[in-house]
């Protein structure tokens, strides 16, 4: 099992370096490894403890880690990494007390050009009709899904950021507890993010603000008393048939544990607006029953 520790020494940091650099990559297949580690063991009387998921081939895995070491190392809260999407299970969950989750549904077993390829590039140095057209699949298995139901419902928490919301096209049992589906986005564009009406310890006293980033439509799920946060294009900049407004976040029981949602992720100078850090740090800690 590959799993990014970020209580790493320097050296080792450094040994790893280039192996961490190709597993940005992401195209690689599940087998790729960083680092094997032995599993974590049961919860005792020690801090909680987060796994995150994260990379996929249109957001690399390193900028994920950086912004969210600022968080959990400003909560004191240690957590460990993994791009091993197939190694999503019950026991591997098991010793956690949060998982977290920005990535989407899709791999790319026969490869793809890009994602940010330039024309000429395509056009002079690939020649298309050899080259495949780039195909997804999806990852996750209804096993999968319902051992992130299951590690919910037990009582520990799940942050899904961004685009992890795209995961629920392929799995009923995630969906179910991750609360809505993806639609779409348009590209990266300033717009507002606020708290909504429903009041919430994690959006208590927070201002509205402006990043500029993919602004993610999704279907929700529960009930409205439910959702946290609302972004607004005020430019008046619609996507397709989705109009200027979209549900931003949103922060529910379930079961005994807790989900959060919060749709801002594409990059990581939005990650890290001082309003939307702020939000996360709360999220972390109203998941972990903190507040």
């Amino acid at each position: 099992m590959t799993i990014f520790r970020n209580n790493l020494s320097r050296r080792t940091l450094v040994q790893n370096a280039g192996i961490v650099a190709g597993a940005g990559l992401l195209g690689l297949g599940a087998g790729a490894t960083v680092q094997s580690q032995p599993a974590v063991p049961a919860r005792s009387n020690a801090k909680p403890r987060a796994l995150a998921l994260i990379g996929d081939r249109f957001h690399n895995p390193d900028y994920i880690r950086v912004s969210l070491d600022k968080v959990f190392h400003e909560l004191s809260i240690p957590i460990d990494y993994t791009i091993q999407y197939d190694q999503i299970s019950a026991t591997l969950l098991k010793g956690y007390q949060l998982l977290v989750i920005l990535r989407d549904g899709m791999i790319w077993p026969g490869g793809y050009l890009g994602p940010d390829a330039y024309t000429a590039y395509e056009q002079d140095l690939e020649n298309p009709k050899t080259f495949p057209d780039p195909t997804s699949v999806n990852w996750i298995t209804e096993e999968q899904g319902a051992a992130i139901k299951e590690f919910v419902a037990a009582g520990n928490g799940f942050y899904a950021f961004h685009n992890c919301s795209h995961i629920s096209l392929s799995s009923k049992n995630y969906r179910e507890v991750m609360g809505g589906a993806y639609i779409g986005h348009p590209p990266l564009r300033p717009f507002q993010v606020k708290a909504s009406q429903n009041k919430h310890p994690i959006t208590d006293g927070i201002s509205s603000f402006i990043v500029n980033d993919e602004q993610h439509y999704v279907t929700y799920d529960k009930d409205p008393k439910y959702i946290i946060l609302e972004a607004e294009n005020i430019d008046g900049l619609t996507f397709e048939d989705q109009g200027t407004k979209s549900v931003s976040g949103w922060a529910y029981d379930f079961g005994k544990g807790r989900v959060v949602f919060t749709a801002v992720g594409h990059t990581i100078h939005a990650l890290w607006a001082p309003q939307y850090l702020e939000i996360q740090k709360r999220s972390v800690r109203w998941l972990l029953k903190e507040i």
